[in-house]
């Protein structure tokens, strides 16, 4: 069995999961922490819209990073088992 075609699948989605890491990071970097009360619906809608575009990239972040570690973990364990099948053939001939 050709693991490659799924290693390669694997990297792409943690490509992705990087990419999301560094858009939270840059949506992240625009967002205010303080509290406004009684200020200019302005501020308070802006950090509702980043606070909502955060909790998008949240979701799907720990959704895929669970998918990654997973589906390596499945990937690792196929390759130990083709090369303990390998070295135990190779040892009978």
């Amino acid at each position: 069995m050709n693991l490659l075609p799924f290693a390669i699948v694997w990297a792409v989605l943690g490509v992705i999961v990087l990419s999301l890491a560094l858009m939270r990071r840059s949506v992240s970097a625009n967002e205010d922490d303080s509290i406004h009360l009684g200020a200019a619906s302005g501020a308070i809608d802006q950090q509702m819209t980043t606070a909502k575009k955060l909790e998008a990239i949240d979701k799907w972040g720990k959704l895929l990073t669970v998918v990654l570690a997973v589906t390596g973990l499945v990937l690792a364990i196929l390759y130990g088992m083709q090369v303990w099948d390998a070295t135990s053939k190779a040892g009978l001939g």
